[in-house]
């Protein structure tokens, strides 16, 4: 029994640094998640592209890559979909053209599209004005007023 405490007492400090580590929000390829599955799971924050190449596209994920917690926070997913002709799930029911940032709200209901980059605390600025948004804040700090 005493070997198990050893091991836990060394893995400790390595929980702590784990925890105190910025969260991870990798970007999920279209083809990979399926649209419905997203129903009041997450917020889809959706980057298309005509191709990988787009500078639009790299300088998106570039500035969702900066804030990983705030999108966390709000239940955000990134889906990302580079490619017209795989004529994803995500492009037939969102129906971008070339360069697109298109964030939903949990219902899977589109509330912006933008034909150009944007900034994380833009991003989080939307969604902190949508109702579902507002509510999840109230439930999560009761004695708040907004």
């Amino acid at each position: 029994m005493k070997p198990l405490h050893v091991l836990f007492a060394a893995l400790l400090p390595l929980a702590a640094q784990a925890a105190d580590a910025p969260p991870v929000l990798a970007p999920v390829a279209a083809a990979e998640i399926g649209f419905d599955a997203q129903l009041y799971v997450a917020r889809p924050v959706v980057v298309f592209a005509d191709s990988a190449a787009d500078p639009n596209f790299h300088r998106q994920l570039e500035l969702l890559a900066r804030d990983p917690a705030a999108l966390a926070e709000r239940d955000v997913v990134v889906v990302t979909d580079t490619d017209p002709a795989a004529r994803s799930e995500w492009r037939q029911k969102l129906r971008p053209r070339g360069f697109s940032l298109v964030i939903l709200d949990k219902d899977l209901k589109p509330v912006t599209r933008k034909p150009l980059p944007w900034d994380v605390r833009e991003i989080v600025a939307a969604i902190d004005k949508l109702p579902s948004r507002r509510q999840e804040i109230l439930e999560r700090n009761p004695g708040r007023v907004q």
